[in-house]
């Protein structure tokens, strides 16, 4: 059970959904009620923001729904932006507004993680920071599975390790670290005792963010999408022209190999590319000749676009800015670590897919 505050902070959980009804209210009224309407157009704005690809910014005083009317707003804004998105139809901006809301949820997790962190040694939690710490805990747990708990953590009492670790199970390290490329995600770059790995609030929340986005996502896409609700036309034909700024971008993939034709149709979803899936897409097709100008507009569908960034970072693989080092195309052992490729009999055996429908001797 979520206090007041956690629904705030985590609206996407079970709980959230039942508040609605629990509180009495029906959607119809937010399209008749003119004292309701300024909830809807916060939904609209928290989706709009979303779109820009910013972060919306909670009413929340301190990570706290200290005023008694921030808690409707907060949960209700949320769940009346999931009925406009599902009214609209946009897949893009449903993803948009996913993955914002995944940054979002980051922020409060990592913040409700470190409620005992005290560098000078051991505290004894109060009830109160104990069940923050404990739910943000469990729902990290029911979003991936991981299983995270204090070190020296002693069964009496709230005595706990000051100290901001967490520990996982190395099984459970390794399956999401083997995808980031730092070094301090090395295993032998970090603390590791019986089985257990030691990582920060920061790491840890990071550690899942994967599948926190997915999560979030799958209850977007999950829920039905209802009947037009009188006095909602307005505010979902505003998202039907705001996702037109997001169109797709229909790339010719006849000669490219399988694994940068996935990469385009993921992207022309409106879906998320992982990092090591667009330096792949963007030094290939450098490699081919193609312009920053040409290939940036691949990029715009994509859930986090930012145009200022996308050619930012292509002018730094392009060599045309930077270090002035031109990068190269992966090969495709390291893309099979990267769970990038996808040959077929196609590829021929080749080692990088710019040799991809070259004749080899």
């Amino acid at each position: 059970m979520l206090g007041a505050d956690q629904i705030a902070k985590y609206p996407f959980v079970q709980d959230a959904g039942q508040y609605l009804k629990d509180q009495g209210f029906r959607l119809e009224q937010f399209g008749m009620d003119p004292d309701l309407e300024p909830i809807v157009k916060k939904a609209f704005d928290r989706i709009y923001t979303a779109a820009e690809g910013k972060t919306y910014k909670s009413d929340l005083i301190g990570n706290q729904a200290s005023k008694e009317a921030t808690l409707p707003r907060e949960v209700f804004s949320f769940l009346l932006a999931i009925v406009l998105l599902k009214l609209s139809g946009m897949n893009t901006l449903i993803k948009r507004f996913a993955l914002q809301e995944s940054i979002r949820a980051e922020k409060y997790l990592e913040a409700d993680l470190k409620i005992s962190n005290n560098p000078s040694g051991s505290v004894i939690l109060t009830d109160e920071q104990k069940s923050i710490r404990d739910v943000a805990a469990q729902i990290i747990k029911e979003i991936s599975n991981v299983e995270i708990s204090k070190p020296e953590e002693k069964n009496e009492g709230n005595y706990t390790s000051g100290k901001d670790e967490w520990l996982v199970n190395i099984s459970d390290y390794l399956t999401r670290s083997i995808h980031f490329h730092e070094r301090e995600w090395k295993l032998i770059n970090r603390k590791v005792e019986n089985g257990k790995v030691y990582l920060s609030s920061h790491q840890t929340v990071r550690l899942i963010r994967k599948e926190l986005g997915m999560y979030i996502n799958s209850r977007l896409t999950d829920t039905k999408t209802p009947e037009m609700i009188p006095g909602f036309e307005n505010y979902v034909n505003k998202l039907v022209s705001l996702a037109k700024k997001f169109r797709t971008f229909t790339v010719d993939t006849g000669e490219y190999p399988p694994c940068i034709k996935h990469a385009i149709q993921v992207l022309e979803k409106g879906e998320n590319l992982p990092h090591s899936g667009r330096f792949m897409l963007a030094t290939f097709l450098l490699s081919k000749g193609q312009s920053v100008e040409q290939i940036a507009p691949l990029f715009k569908n994509a859930p986090d676009y930012n145009e200022r960034v996308t050619l930012y970072q292509l002018n730094q693989l392009n060599g045309t800015s930077g270090s002035g080092t031109k990068y190269s195309c992966p090969s495709c052992e390291k893309l099979k670590t990267q769970n990038l490729c996808f040959a077929t009999s196609e590829c021929d055996n080749i080692i990088n897919p710019l040799q991809f429908g070259k004749k080899r001797k």
